[in-house]
């Protein structure tokens, strides 16, 4: 669970946002610390500094800022939906926070920023990526401190719902319309599973590797029956990674 300070100092920084967007970045906020739990690893924020890839407009790098990290940057191409529709002055609620923002696309261009950093971060962005996160991983791996931390989150593409509903013909990845009718598909290419998170962290040589879970999908599901049931399940299906909606891989990178 996130520290009491941690989230109140969360639900402030959410609330900066526009108001056609707090309540979202709001709703986020235990996700968000969470992960923010995750890039600290225990450590005073004063003294980490962190690379987010792929974070968008969302709260984790305004979060990592709120809680007084000592550099926060945040890269992405800022090319989805929400890009379009908020304007570029959304990002202007970062960078006022002295959040260093690199317009890019990693993947094809490489990081662009320039380490040592304490944390690389990257959550629910790897799987909309169209070309390998190889490079870029050991790039991310390069800029790394000694013993600083990988952290990889992803939604998982076996998770129990989709063990039950695949067999009764309502697994499909995406809609038709929003692979078929955009010019390019920002939708999810590959989904990655328990296995593909080990084996990305034996390619990269991580030290103390962990896989951990969480549901925050189906907690934050549509369906009203889907979030009471994860709601009860969630404790125990934290045990099973390979069977939860979301999945992290955290390593460090050895010191020697």
């Amino acid at each position: 669970m996130a520290r009491p300070d941690l989230t109140a100092q969360l639900r402030e920084a959410a609330k900066t946002y526009p108001a056609a967007m707090a309540s979202e970045q709001l709703a986020d906020v235990p996700r968000i610390a969470y992960h923010l739990e995750l890039a600290l690893g225990g450590r005073d924020p004063g003294a980490c500094s962190v690379c987010d890839i792929g974070g968008g407009v969302g709260l984790f790098s305004v979060g990592c800022a709120a809680a007084g990290c000592k550099r926060v940057v945040l890269i992405d191409d800022f090319r989805d939906e929400i890009n379009r529709a908020a304007g570029d002055s959304i990002l202007d609620l970062h960078r006022k926070r002295g959040i260093e923002v690199l317009s890019r696309d990693v993947v094809a261009q490489g990081l662009g920023a320039e380490g040592p950093f304490d944390a690389v971060t990257s959550f629910d962005s790897m799987e909309h990526w169209h070309h390998s996160p190889k490079r870029l991983f050991r790039q991310l791996m390069a800029a790394l401190r000694p013993g600083g931390l990988f952290v990889l989150g992803v939604p998982n593409c076996v998770n129990l719902r989709k063990r039950l509903s695949v067999p009764l013909g309502r697994g499909k990845w995406s809609r038709m319309e929003d692979w078929y009718e955009p010019e390019v598909f920002r939708g999810h290419v590959r989904e990655p599973d328990v296995d593909d998170l080990r084996y990305i962290g034996r390619d990269l040589g991580l030290a103390n590797t962990r896989i951990l879970g969480r549901n925050w999908l189906g907690l934050s599901s549509s369906n009203g029956l889907m979030r009471l049931g994860t709601a009860i399940a969630d404790r125990t299906l934290r045990l099973f990674p390979a069977l939860c909606s979301d999945i992290y891989l955290v390593g460090e990178k050895p010191a020697r």
